[in-house]
């Protein structure tokens, strides 16, 4: 019974950040114009996703079992019993929530690195250079 919680606590979260990463995703397209921009823009909203995982995995022992979406996916018989399920269903879905958040955190890390590092590499704006050509 603990297994198959633990199975669909993963697929309810999972759902969630794939929806989330899908439109991240297409965000990140419709900017691929500047890859500086859209590599930092899809750190910083990852980072934003992180966030939110984080704050459902602290409230995940407190949420009424009964308003989740694992709660629904489970059969009327593998539901457990009303005295530990509050105890059991939030605590594996705090654990689903904390472990996206730390696969969030690190892409969030890549895509600012990359980001960075194509800055670095694309040498400075033209902002810059017309600030420098102005002060000679």
């Amino acid at each position: 019974m603990i297994q198959t919680i633990e199975e669909l606590g993963e697929v309810s979260v999972a759902r969630g950040c794939g929806l989330a990463a899908l439109a991240i995703a297409t965000f990140m397209v419709g900017l691929s114009w500047d890859m500086v921009l859209a590599a930092k823009v899809g750190g910083l909203l990852v980072l934003f996703v992180c966030m939110i995982l984080l704050g459902k995995a602290q409230r995940a022992l407190r949420r009424p079992v009964e308003k989740t979406e694992l709660w629904l996916m489970l059969d009327r018989n593998q539901r457990p019993g009303a005295a530990s399920a509050q105890r059991i269903i939030g605590s594996v879905l705090r654990a689903c929530y904390l472990r996206f958040a730390l696969h969030a955190a690190c892409l969030s890390i890549s895509l600012l690195a990359l980001s960075l590092s194509l800055q670095l590499h694309r040498g400075p704006t033209d902002e810059v250079i017309a600030i420098m050509h102005l002060q000679r």
